[in-house]
């Protein structure tokens, strides 16, 4: 019985995997990665802009394309974003940084390291770090 129950089991999991319902290792890598990256976007969405009485989201300061996710090791990610100032001469875009980074740190639910962007040619100091 035990026999037929894992041919039973082996049977089903090669069905599923062939059919595309079950993923394997790193088929599933990019998928979880799309999760996580979703997941800090629906976190810093909902920031408000320190001048307007906007959202980053409905300013477009911050979109979905601009969070990335990257695994380091199988605890740790690299959290990567690149937003957008609403002007190129934006003088609070430092502020914007430091509001998606404590929000972050303080929500993330796995363990992360940060790196946060001005996307690049949308700021008039851009230049000046060179």
């Amino acid at each position: 019985m035990e026999r037929v129950s894992g041919l039973l089991s082996w049977t089903l999991s090669r069905v599923l995997w062939l059919s595309g319902l079950f993923e394997r290792g790193a088929a599933r890598q990019p998928r979880i990665m799309e999760e996580k990256a979703l997941e800090v976007y629906d976190l810093i969405r909902t920031i408000r802009d320190p001048e307007k009485p906007n959202t980053l989201e409905e300013l477009e300061v911050v979109t979905e394309s601009c969070v990335e996710v990257q695994e380091i090791n199988e605890e740790d990610y690299l959290v990567i974003i690149r937003f957008t100032p609403t002007v190129p001469h934006c003088s609070l875009a430092t502020l914007i940084g430091l509001c998606l980074r404590v929000k972050l740190q303080r929500c993330l639910p796995f363990k992360h390291k940060l790196e946060i962007y001005i996307s690049e040619g949308t700021h008039s100091t851009e230049e000046d770090s060179k």
